[in-house]
């Protein structure tokens, strides 16, 4: 094994998960320390909490500071149970079943984005009816945040050294360790950093050009959800072609392009929603 890594051309991951890990004995302890994934939700959760105050700031948002963390709180909420049920209920059936308490063992990995979205849903349809507010415009301002929190954990998953994607012999393969092939010296698509890429960073850039530069959010409320989720589907589809399914396939799909279209159709449910309920002007108005 020695022999065919030090002949390889390929980068060898080699990446820690922890910024800082326990001293000691500490080290032994639930997460063992201060991992790079928890950072990631972090710097989602900033991120998110910063854009909403520049929304009320440019007069994009009603929202002040106390109603962003008010906001903000269900969605935290929404993302951490949604995502995590969501994992072990979609990717761990069975595990769930028999050790319900490994919803608890966080640090042992795995959240899954499609929970997180059903979680943030149901969050925001919370937060709305609390506050007798109509959820779709709420729901714009949702997803022109998310797609930082969505980067941020893909490249935490790359850091990590999971999720990777299929072999490859392009010349930016990279060598997992914890991939069944390592010691063949088999590369893998770097799949974690085209989701950030593709799930992340492309879709911030199409939510942000339509929230500022278009009317879209006021003339059809709810418009921009539905096209962020289709956006993100097709992402997802996209991506999960350079990435190892780590679960059975459903209809002969991986389960992420499998839960991605029902994301698909639920995006232009969502857009025939604000455009057919869209507001009458007013009687004079022109």
């Amino acid at each position: 094994m020695i022999s065919i890594l030090a002949n390889s051309n390929y980068w060898l991951h080699d990446l820690s998960p922890f910024i800082w890990e326990f001293p000691g004995d500490f080290a032994h302890w639930g997460p063992g320390g201060i991992r790079w994934y928890g950072i990631s939700y972090l710097l989602g959760f900033v991120s998110a909490y910063l854009l909403l105050l520049k929304y009320f700031k440019c007069k994009r948002s009603p929202y002040d500071q106390d109603q962003v963390m008010n906001l903000m709180t269900f969605q935290v909420i929404g993302v951490l149970i949604g995502g995590r049920v969501g994992y072990l209920l979609l990717y761990q059936g069975e595990k769930f079943i028999t050790d319900p308490l490994s919803i608890f063992r966080v640090w042992e990995g795995g959240m899954a984005s499609h929970g997180g979205f059903i979680g943030v849903f149901l969050a925001t349809l919370w937060y709305a009816n609390r506050s007798g507010q109509n959820i779709k415009p709420i729901g714009d301002l949702i997803v022109s945040v998310v797609p930082p929190g969505l980067c941020f954990g893909r490249i935490a998953n790359f850091i990590n050294g999971e999720l990777w994607g299929r072999t490859t012999q392009v010349e930016w393969g990279v060598l997992f360790p914890k991939s069944p092939d390592f010691a063949l010296g088999i590369a893998r698509h770097p799949s974690q950093l085209y989701a950030a890429v593709l799930e992340g960073f492309l879709p911030f850039c199409f939510v942000q050009w339509r929230f500022w530069r278009s009317s879209i959010t006021s003339k059809y409320p709810g418009h921009l959800a539905g096209e962020f989720l289709i956006f993100y589907a097709i992402a997802r589809i996209l991506n999960e072609f350079f990435r190892e399914p780590d679960a059975s396939l459903l209809a002969g799909m991986t389960r992420g392009q499998f839960y991605s279209l029902f994301l698909f159709i639920a995006g232009i449910g969502v857009i025939y929603w604000a455009r057919k309920s869209r507001s009458l002007p007013q009687e004079g108005s022109k």
